[in-house]
Formats: C-alpha cells, structure tokens, sequence
C-alpha cells in the first residue's frame, strides 16, 4: 500500500498544498513551527478519520476559515483509493471513499493500516488508563471490524448504566429490573473485548520484548503487564459486588473500561525508573511492535510515520532503527526532523529511494 499523494485545503497551518510522495522513505525537514508534524496527521487522518493530537475536530480547521479538506491518492495492491476527510464549521464530518460517503466512520477503519509514532506517545507512559487502553484498541480494531463494534456497543452500554446510577441518586429510587438488563448486555460485550485483548497481548508482548531487544542493544529486563478485573472473576458477579460502591460513585466502577497496560523495567514502572532514552526506545518498541502484529494480521504493510523520532537518541540506537526500516518487510516511511542534514545522512544509510520535502 502506497500514499501516492496528498492535497491538504485550510488544514491547520496551510491554506492549500499538495505533496507527490515516493513509494519508500519521505522527509519532511524545517523549523520547529512550519507544519511538519501537520502533514504527518493529515495522512494519519486520512486512515482513522480524526487527528493523532487534537480530539477537538474543529480546531484542525485553518484560523478563520470555515472549512478544511484533507485527500489522499493511494495505490492499494494495485487499485487505486481516493479518500477525503472534511468538516465544515456547524456541519458533522464527512469521509469519502472513491467520493462515497461512509455511513459509520467504523465502516473506514483497518483500510489503511497505518503506525505513529511521536514524541507524544510518552502519554501512553505518564497518562492514566485510557491512554494505554486506547492503544490496545486501536491495534486490534484495524484487523477486527467485530472488535470495534462490540466495543462501541460497550461504551455505549456503560454510559446508559452510568447515567441510571446517577438518577437512582438524584431521585432515591432504584430498579433492579432495568439495572440487570444493562448488566447482562455489559457481560455480552465485554466477554469478546476481554478474550480478545488477553489473546492480543500474549502474542504481542514477545515480538515487543524482540523489538525492545534490538533497539537498545542491550539486555535490560523489560516487559508488559495485561490487568483486569475480569481476571478476578466473572462480570455479573463483580457488578453486584460493586454495586453499593457504584450507588455511591454514580459510575460503573468495574470492568474491561478499567483495564490497563503496566509498562515496566526490571519488575518496576519505567514511568519512575527508565531513563529518557530508554523511555523512548521502549515507546518505539512498542510502536514497531504495533506494526508487525498489524502487518501480520492484513498482510499489508502499514505506513509508517515517524515524527521527531531522532531526538532524544544516541546515535547507537538511531542506528539500530534505521537498520530496521532498511529491511524490506516495511513499506512507505514518512519522517519529520528540524536537522535537514541530519535526516539526509541517516536516509542515505537506508539504500532505498526518497524524496525530501524543505518547509
């Protein structure tokens, strides 16, 4: 799968511009401020229809225009896709493909397998939960349509039990009746989501030990950590266990939404105890990780997007990326960097073709 070209329209910072991209390795080189990392979210856009940084769609719109458009040309397995994004201020979004209207954004995802990987990704390290449950989802959810739906169906299940307890305590009343059936269809979903991230994570967890290894060169003890409540036990069980807790919560205080990822090194949080560098390299490990587990279940393999991914690393360890993305198993790579003959020199190591675009 080949981005071949992209026409960005009042998108953050440009008015209108358009890029022809090369099928391997893609530089984005400039100042801190001139829209590198804005390119690198429009074609992350293009495949999950909302932005990697900014949740507030509105915002992705140029100061004081109206609207903004995002469209890609890709070549998949020989077909060429065209897929615009766009929102208008007032209006919900529209994504296209091949000018059709996707019905559900849902619909979209997994088309155009897609990896990120930014110094914003150190959220997954020193955020809560959600960040690291996020993650998981997103990986799955573009090789499993089924996983996707049972979780929007969860969520919004989980938000009409949580919106029940909150007018049991405003209006002292309470029915156990409605409560079951929001219970019942709570376990339905959730046993899926459950099976599935367990199962994930036992394959995922040692290609990102093997990535881990590699990028630092070294034998540091890392690992990855899967916690649910649903190990302590069946779902119905544990809801009525928490019910008085719940009752005085207003929210649904356990299940999969509670689920997390432990990020550690040596059996101890890296958030406390990894250096900056290693915080990073296990950060890309997990990305590159990411990338492999997708490509195996597609069979495509995902564009890569490096953002920044130089800074903050020795040269050992850029070495050692690099010497990944030379491999054929990876596809189109995009990178940004402020350091133009930074980038130039570590491109040249690669011995693919590139094109680097000044900004």
């Amino acid at each position: 799968m080949i981005l071949k070209s992209l026409t960005l329209l009042n998108y953050k910072n440009f008015a209108e511009s358009s890029f022809e991209f090369d099928s391997k390795v893609n530089c984005f080189v400039g100042n801190n401020g001139v829209g590198k990392t804005n390119i690198l979210d429009a074609i992350y856009h293009l495949s999950f229809g909302k932005s990697y940084f900014n949740p507030i769609a509105l915002q992705n719109i140029k100061y004081d225009e109206a609207f903004f458009m995002v469209s890609g040309i890709y070549d998949v397995e020989g077909t060429e896709e065209k897929i615009n994004v766009s929102l208008k201020k007032g209006q919900k979004k529209i994504i296209k493909r091949n000018g059709k209207e996707y019905e559900k954004l849902s619909e979209h995802i997994g088309l155009l397998p897609l990896v990120m990987i930014s110094p914003a990704d150190r959220d997954l390290i020193i955020e809560g939960s959600s960040t690291r449950r996020s993650f998981i989802d997103s990986v799955i959810s573009q090789s499993d349509q089924r996983y996707l739906n049972e979780l929007i169906k969860y969520n919004k299940v989980l938000a009409q039990r949580n919106s029940l307890l909150k007018y049991f305590a405003l209006n002292n009343t309470f029915n156990k009746d409605t409560l079951e059936i929001y219970d019942a269809q709570l376990t339905s979903f959730s046993a899926y989501i459950f099976d599935k991230r367990k199962a994930f994570l036992e394959e995922f967890i040692p290609i990102f030990k093997s990535r881990y290894e590699v990028i630092s060169n070294s034998e540091e003890s890392i690992d990855l950590v899967y916690k649910s409540d649903l190990m302590e036990g069946d779902l119905p069980t544990l809801l009525k266990d928490h019910f008085i807790k719940d009752k005085v919560l207003q929210y649904t205080s356990i299940g999969v939404h509670k689920d997390d990822l432990l990020f550690l090194k040596d059996d101890y949080p890296i958030k406390k105890f990894g250096s900056q560098g290693q915080q990073k390299s296990f950060l890309i490990a997990l990305k590159l990780a990411q990338f492999d587990f997708i490509k195996q279940q597609s069979g495509v393999n995902p564009i890569l997007l490096l953002d920044d991914v130089f800074d903050k690393l020795d040269e050992n360890r850029v070495t050692q990326i690099i010497k990944l993305v030379e491999d054929d198993n990876f596809g189109q790579l995009f990178i940004s960097d402020t350091h133009a003959d930074r980038t130039e020199q570590v491109v040249k190591q690669v011995h693919q073709s590139y094109k680097i675009f000044k900004l």
